[in-house]
């Protein structure tokens, strides 16, 4: 069998400007894919709709083309694949949902944080919460008197979730031990994360996701749920977190560490792209670099093993 075509993605959230982090980890999608002949997919994950800031999306396209990336399907462009907004998608997940509710695999739980917290076994797991024990698994779909608006949980098998990451090297994690069983809906009807994102990688044929270090975590849960679905998951690169001297994470807020706030305070892409690039490490730091020139030269060696990485003195 031939191998499948590369088809990447940088898959922004409008809930704000994309600060300078998202944007090398936007330089490094691009150039993934045009170093590969592929294609590059700009997929808007709007889904947290109450989280959308209105106009952020339009900006952070401007921000993009500003900088010199383009994209081969988009909401902008269209392409196969449409729609590309994750807000428009929604009777993909629900779909999801059915064929997983076909297999036994999710089920309905009423569950509060707070009375999840309270079981004495449950872990904290950063922004996930304490660890789900699978009170609810018992009662399947089958609808009950509820205390509040149900959750869809899936029922996590367990074994053991292997990848080798581009970046950080091997990962491995027994998500029902580590994480248990994940929201797949929200009790508002939102559909998490990570359902949509894998039903769209799946749906839009991504063979490689380019994407932030702090996202290393929901790879496992991700390669999982795509094989529960039937479907592969893509390869994962997880572009070291870009952090500001101290250390800290950037901000959306900070206009200096904004795409939008260094266009507007008159700084040139070129200048902004040779300090990017600079940080990243993947060129010589020695010449301003167009984009163009990049996809012949770019070496990624310089991101492996690293899960963050100071921007370069003088950026901000």
């Amino acid at each position: 069998m031939r191998p499948a075509a590369y088809r990447g993605r940088f898959a922004p959230s409008p809930t704000g400007d994309l600060h300078l982090g998202s944007a090398a980890t936007a330089i490094v999608a691009w150039l993934r894919a045009r170093q590969a002949g592929g294609a590059l997919v700009l997929r808007v994950e709007d889904i947290d709709t109450p989280r959308v800031v209105a106009g952020s999306e339009a900006r952070q396209l401007v921000d993009l083309r500003w900088l010199g990336l383009d994209w081969d399907e988009g909401p902008d462009v269209g392409g196969a694949h449409a729609p590309y907004r994750q807000s428009e998608r929604s009777k993909l997940y629900e779909a999801a949902i059915d064929r997983l509710a076909a297999q036994g695999a999710v089920y309905l739980c009423d569950c509060s944080r707070r009375e999840i917290a309270g079981v004495a076994s449950a872990p904290h797991l950063g922004e996930e919460g304490p660890r789900y024990p699978g009170t609810c698994r018992r009662f399947g779909m089958r609808p009950r008197p509820f205390k509040r608006p149900p959750a869809v949980r899936v029922a996590v098998p367990e074994r053991e979730v292997v990848l080798d990451d581009t970046f950080q090297g091997p990962v491995r994690q027994n998500v029902a031990g580590d994480v248990g069983d994940f929201v797949l809906k929200r009790g508002d009807g939102i559909y998490a994360y990570q359902l949509a994102v894998v039903v769209d990688d799946i749906e839009m044929g991504i063979t490689e996701v380019v994407r932030g270090a702090d996202l290393l975590d929901s790879a496992a849960r991700q390669v999982l749920l795509a094989e529960m679905l039937g479907g592969r998951a893509p390869a994962f690169a997880h572009v070291p977190l870009i952090v500001d001297a101290a250390g800290e994470r950037l901000q959306k807020r900070d206009p200096r560490q904004t795409l939008s706030g260094q266009r507007e305070s008159g700084c040139a892409p070129e200048a902004l792209l040779y300090d990017l690039v600079a940080t990243l490490g993947i060129a010589a730091a020695d010449r301003e670099w167009r984009l163009r020139d990049l996809v012949q030269v770019a070496d990624f060696d310089a991101l492996r093993g690293r899960t963050s990485q100071s921007l370069v003195a003088g950026l901000l």
